[in-house]
């Protein structure tokens, strides 16, 4: 017998991603995730050491996938790079088998509930995520479609904000057209690259001469 485990480790962590994601760390049950996942309680540990080891993978695969989205979304110019990765992440009216929200979202709201190495693969994962948007805007002003003085930081706060509220807010009841709405006054905040106007050359010098 091989050391290997002898079991669909990507179907469990799916499994088990499903329980975590729709009841929470703290309120998901080694009954639970062992009846979700199919595994004896041994095969659980034996893997996965304890359920926060299986959580830190669940973690780690979910948001592998948010960033892999995020990444997938390209455009030539910059803004509408950034607002069409977040018209990505409106919810399809036809509805998902998948939990409402977001995972890391439930995460950081039971922080204080999780064991410093789950804190630490949430708050990286949102690092990433951040991330993402600061390359978009410093790609945007290198371009000269943002301003160079650009508040660079808390712009990437503001469109991390509202990626966290557009995955969620649908729990409280928003619609698709609504968080549409959401994205059109998110980008409002993208500022204007207004350079101030040049007199003509010709009248400069006329002026020099007077």
């Amino acid at each position: 017998m091989s050391g290997k485990p002898q079991f669909d480790e990507t179907a469990v962590i799916a499994a088990a991603m499903d329980v975590f994601w729709r009841h929470g760390f703290a309120a998901s049950s080694i009954n639970q995730l062992t009846a979700a996942t199919g595994l004896s309680r041994s095969s659980l540990y034996q893997r996965f050491t304890d359920k926060d080891g299986l959580f830190q993978e669940v973690l780690s695969t979910y948001a592998d996938r948010v960033l892999r989205r995020m990444e997938a979304v390209q455009a030539d110019i910059k803004r509408t790079q950034l607002e069409a990765l977040l018209r990505e992440f409106i919810p399809n009216e036809a509805g998902s088998s998948r939990p409402a929200g977001c995972l890391l979202s439930r995460s950081c709201a039971e922080m204080a509930d999780l064991p410093a190495p789950s804190q630490a693969v949430v708050r990286e994962a949102l690092t990433r995520q951040r991330a993402v948007i600061v390359d978009i805007l410093r790609e945007a002003v290198d371009r000269e479609e943002l301003p160079r003085k650009a508040n660079i930081e808390g712009l990437a706060w503001h469109y991390l904000g509202a990626l966290q509220a557009i995955m969620n807010l649908p729990q409280a009841g928003a619609t698709a057209i609504q968080l549409r709405c959401v994205v059109d006054l998110a980008m409002m905040a993208w500022p204007l690259n207004q350079q101030p106007l040049r007199r003509p050359t010709s009248l400069r010098k006329r002026r020099r001469e007077t």
